[in-house]
């Protein structure tokens, strides 16, 4: 299974949209969702602070801020054809 995980701060709209646009996406492909809450992680605040949303695919990072969808079915085509 492939795992998207997408580390956020509370009240983030910018990681609210993301959120959505990976649930729409999952209308599409099979993944699960693993939402990360950087709040009050010294580490995580430090690695990502201001850039989130972050997105990792299976532990890579992909996007920061926003998810472009194109280029997310792309990188997930890309693992489903391996």
């Amino acid at each position: 299974m492939i795992e998207v995980s997408i580390y956020s701060r509370s009240n983030c709209h910018l990681c609210e949209v993301a959120l959505e646009t990976l649930e729409q996406l999952q209308k599409e492909f099979s993944f699960l969702i693993v939402k990360k809450l950087i709040d009050g992680d010294q580490n995580l605040e430090e690695k990502y602070g201001e850039q989130v949303p972050v997105i990792l695919i299976n532990g890579e990072p992909h996007d920061f801020f926003r998810i472009d969808p194109e280029r997310f079915r792309s990188a997930i085509n890309n693992i489903i054809n391996i």
